[in-house]
């Protein structure tokens, strides 16, 4: 050694040091504490070394695997800056102590050599270094997915309409989606036994179990719950099995077989619509050819403008039918109601029977709308036909508010008016009621009701007012 004191001091606060520096500075974030530490380090290192003798000492070693160690943490430049300060302090030195002791000289080759090691060793430790980084960043990447996925599974799993349960060899519930838990009328499941909470479910698992083939029965969790369909599958995890099960509700699969089945009838309604359309066009046709005859006396002509004006309005609602089945847009357009209604009205008029009539009543000014018209005539068009289907105008000349179809009634039945109860609601019937002599009961109970539909009926004169049924029933008694 060229100055054993020194290195002997030297490596003692080379030691205490560390420690401090280990103690206090245990993780640096940033690269240039980093670096002034690896500088400090390589130069006590090289410091040890010349006094401690050069090359024969082993110190060099050392400076080696402080390059490696200080390229572990640095990139790049800044880890072949350490391994070029350490190769200029072993060159350096050993050059130092060759002026002041010539047996030195011969070392300039090894320590040559530890300087290459240096650089060879900063390569490999960052080449090394670089691949580990792509495989953390890698895995790191692939463990965010995994999560992402599992986080999306779970998320999937608890929105999925079906129930889903999972058990273990003892029947122990390990997890139960949000579809199960409302199924099953649960707040929670998952750690509990499956046999105290649904029985019906225990004894289909077991029937599986003992015939796998069997399709297994329907059951009711709760006796207010909807009909359930269980079905089973064997999950093996080594030499643990467990088991899923899948519960449907019925209820559903039912309401969408029959959607199914509406969605048929409607294409069957479409088609046979369409098979109408051709004789319905074919007769119009042959209509509009009678009426450009000059023999036809004006009844005729009036006759095939009936058959004209209803062709054209069975033609109407054969194309709501294909509209309906084509699943089309309405075409709302600015309508005049009352322009509208009384051309309406006189279209109706002319395919109506002698006993049969319709009057349009309309107040003010024109009542302007955006309606698609097809379709208010055919709604106007079912509402007519049903107002004269069920006014009584097929038994009786005269309907509402004459007293016809109450005497009517009377006749039909075998009595006289005055022994009849009447009960109405509305202000058209009672009148009627209250003029063929009956009892009539004035009945305020619907939701068309006003808060003065009481005082309207009394002016119109029934004899009582009942505001439900069991009133009713105690009048009548």
């Amino acid at each position: 050694m060229s100055n054993p004191a020194a290195f002997h001091y030297g490596a003692w606060g080379y030691l205490i040091l560390n420690i401090l520096i280990a103690v206090l500075l245990q993780n640096p974030k940033r690269e240039l504490p980093v670096l002034i530490l690896g500088l400090m380090d390589v130069s006590l290192l090289s410091t040890l070394f010349y006094f401690a003798g050069g090359t024969p000492s082993g110190i060099g070693n050392l400076l080696i695997i402080a390059v490696a160690i200080a390229n572990i943490l640095l990139r790049g430049r800044m880890g072949f800056l350490i391994a070029a300060v350490a190769a200029t302090g072993l060159i350096y030195l050993t050059f130092y102590l060759s002026l002041s002791d010539r047996d030195t000289s011969g070392q300039y080759v090894q320590a040559a050599a530890l300087g290459t090691l240096c650089f060879a060793a900063a390569l490999l430790v960052q080449g090394l270094t670089r691949r580990l980084q792509i495989s953390e960043t890698l895995a790191r990447q692939r463990a965010e997915e995994v999560a992402n996925l599992e986080a999306l599974n779970a998320q999937i799993l608890q929105r999925m309409r079906t129930g889903i349960l999972v058990l273990d060899p003892q029947q122990r519930i390990l997890l139960a989606n949000q579809g199960a838990l409302d199924m099953l009328d649960q707040h929670s499941l998952v750690g509990e036994r499956l046999a105290p909470r649904c029985p019906e479910l225990i004894r289909a698992l077991q029937l599986w179990h003992d015939n796998p083939t069997l399709r297994p029965q329907q059951f009711k969790a709760t006796p207010n719950g909807a009909m359930l369909q269980p079905s089973f599958a064997a999950l093996q995890h080594g030499v643990r099995q467990d088991t899923l099960i899948f519960l449907e509700d019925i209820s559903q699969i039912a309401q969408q077989a029959q959607q199914l089945k509406l969605a048929s009838l409607g294409r069957l309604t479409a088609s046979i619509a369409h098979e109408i359309r051709n004789p319905l066009g074919a007769i119009s046709h042959a209509a509009q050819l009678l009426q450009e005859s000059e023999q036809l006396d004006p009844a005729d002509l009036r006759l095939t403008q009936i058959i004209q004006d209803h062709s054209r309005r069975m033609n109407l609602v054969i194309e709501n039918v294909l509209q309906l089945s084509r699943r089309r847009q309405a075409e709302p357009q600015l309508l005049d109601l009352k322009y509208w209604m009384h051309r309406f009205a006189s279209e109706f008029r002319g395919g109506l029977p002698p006993r049969q009539q319709i009057h349009v009543k309309t107040l003010g000014s024109s009542l302007q709308t955006r309606m698609d018209p097809n379709q208010l005539l055919q709604v106007l068009t079912n509402l007519v036909q049903n107002g004269l289907r069920y006014s009584g105008k097929e038994h009786v000349v005269r309907g509402k508010p004459a007293p016809d179809l109450y005497l009517h009634a009377a006749d039909a039945i075998g009595v006289t008016i005055t022994d009849c109860v009447i009960l109405e609601d509305s202000p058209v019937g009672a009148r009627g009621a209250v003029a063929s002599g009956a009892f009539v009961i004035g009945l305020c109970a619907g939701r068309h009701c006003g808060a003065d539909h009481e005082s309207v009926l009394r002016g119109i004169g029934v004899q009582a007012i009942a505001h439900g049924f069991e009133e009713v029933a105690r009048l009548v008694a």
